[in-house]
């Protein structure tokens, strides 16, 4: 739907498409009602949610916590009849091109890349040296993508024909959407990739003119990214992608460049759901904190769904006790400031590397201008999970990733781990109003260490979310009036 009329003085408002941790789609759409005043829709597609802003809010769009990548909606077709005959159900893809309202669409996108390069100038001004040493340091990788389970069973590709005519994207940091394409699973490996992006989409072409600021013609580079879902479908995305492209080649006279792109259309397919959207970041926001990154980095967007789980309050005390590189205590202490956060690992490599991030960040912070922070409310320190230097009932709010026993550990150890962790967890956690929020996908596992922990925790809701392709949940957990059994000192 196109909202805004083109009337002098009208508002341009913008549907955004956002792509969210499967499982999270209701926290995500909280926090655009409390961010933004907006109603959202959840698709059937999942992690995805849809919600309507005035052109105006975008720079608020890039500050949401719980999305890792964000669209600007063309058209959305919610009962879209493809043909049997792949050539036919093709050419009726190509066809669509030249009927989609895309005026209002790309001129979001300007605004949206013109936001962005104020931003990186600013960031430019600011951070002129620690910019080039976490380059270097962006070279870990993540546990997985939400949107790999759409990948088991569908196709992604994106086609060297066709992208938008538009400027460049910003996003509260720069991150994007490119990283969605080759097959999700290598979200791991994307992260070089991006960075070239960034430097690549300089032009400050206006949508529909393909002028430059001095009369050149300029012309826009664009690329098509195919997200297919669904058994029904004669085609696959990479040819859906190749022949739409094709067509908005065609309409728009812009050239077709898989890498060096200003503009990324996106062509979504979920069984008879098409959504044709414009990119609005280049690399996912969920890599905003992190810059050393372990074996099993969780996603910022998946510890911010986490922590909103359990309500953090101000004054609580909120424990990582295995916090690997620290996504979750860095998202707690950033987005929860008025909390206390601890984290701890035993592994000392990792306690290293959630420091390491911990001062990427206060740097980050000391750069920005108008900065009195003095620092953020938060500890490291290298521990034995089974043995917290910790006072009893002293802790308001446990958060972790428990290890899955795939890269880290394994299911063996998890049968002793887990009811030891539970159990500690319990002794540390104040009786009654304490609670946790836990991830993991051995669920076999913790199901059985918290049947025989059921005097101190009660299971509260399980969100089932997608980890790095692996089927995980997350399960809150409400600590009972029970009093937990009193540690024996063991210093």
């Amino acid at each position: 739907p196109a909202p805004a009329s083109d009337k002098e003085g009208a508002e341009l408002a913008a549907v955004i498409g956002a792509t969210v941790p499967t499982g999270f789609e209701l926290t995500a759409a909280e926090e655009v009602q409390e961010k933004l005043g907006s109603a959202s829709r959840i698709s059937r597609d999942r992690g995805k949610i849809y919600f309507e802003v005035p052109a105006r809010g975008l720079p608020q769009v890039h500050r949401l916590r719980s999305v890792d990548n964000l669209f600007v909606v063309v058209q959305e077709f919610k009962d879209y009849q493809f043909k049997e005959n792949k050539e036919d159900a093709l050419k009726d893809l190509e066809d669509l091109v030249k009927t989609l309202p895309w005026t209002d669409p790309l001129k979001v996108w300007e605004l949206n890349n013109s936001l962005k390069k104020k931003k990186a100038k600013r960031k430019k001004h600011n951070l002129q040296s620690t910019a080039s040493k976490e380059k270097l340091n962006n070279d870990g990788e993540e546990e997985g993508t939400d949107e790999q389970d759409a990948c088991k069973r569908e196709d992604c590709a994106q086609n060297a024909a066709g992208v938008e005519p538009v400027s460049e994207q910003d996003t509260e940091e720069p991150e994007g959407v490119a990283s969605r394409n080759r097959e999700e699973e290598e979200d791991n490996e994307q992260s070089d990739a991006k960075e070239e992006l960034q430097a690549g989409s300089g032009s400050e072409t206006k949508a529909g003119e393909g002028k430059t600021g001095e009369g050149d013609a300029k012309v826009l580079k664009f690329r098509v990214t195919c997200n297919r879902a669904g058994d029904k479908h004669s085609f696959t995305s990479n040819e859906a992608a190749r022949d739409f492209g094709g067509a908005v080649q065609e309409h728009f006279q812009w050239k077709a460049d898989m890498t060096n792109f200003d503009v990324e259309v996106l062509l979504n397919i979920h069984n008879n759901e098409v959504v044709v959207g414009i990119a609005l970041t280049e690399e996912s926001l969920h890599r905003r904190n992190i810059t050393h990154f372990g074996p099993t980095t969780l996603r910022s967007t998946l510890a911010y769904g986490m922590l909103r789980l359990c309500d953090p309050q101000p004054t609580d005390i909120i424990v990582d006790p295995m916090c690997g590189t620290g996504a979750i205590p860095i998202e707690g202490a950033t987005e929860w400031p008025s909390c206390y956060h601890i984290a701890g690992d035993n592994n000392p490599q990792a306690v290293k590397r959630a420091a390491n991030n911990i001062c990427s960040l206060l740097k980050k912070n000391e750069n920005k201008e108008s900065s009195t922070s003095l620092g953020i409310p938060l500890d490291i320190i290298q521990w034995d999970i089974c043995n917290l230097p910790l006072r009893t009932g002293s802790v308001d709010i446990i958060v972790t990733d428990m290890p899955f026993g795939k890269r880290i550990g394994s299911k063996k150890k998890n049968w002793d781990l887990y009811p030891a962790c539970l159990m500690e967890m319990g002794r540390i956690c104040t009786p009654g109003t304490g609670r946790a929020v836990l991830l993991t996908q051995d669920k076999k596992c913790f199901a059985k260490a918290l049947s025989r922990m059921g005097h101190i925790w009660r299971k509260g809701q399980t969100v089932w979310v997608n980890v790095g392709g692996l089927h995980a949940a997350v399960y809150l957990l409400k600590r009972t009036w029970e009093r937990a059994e009193e540690k024996r000192s063991f210093w």
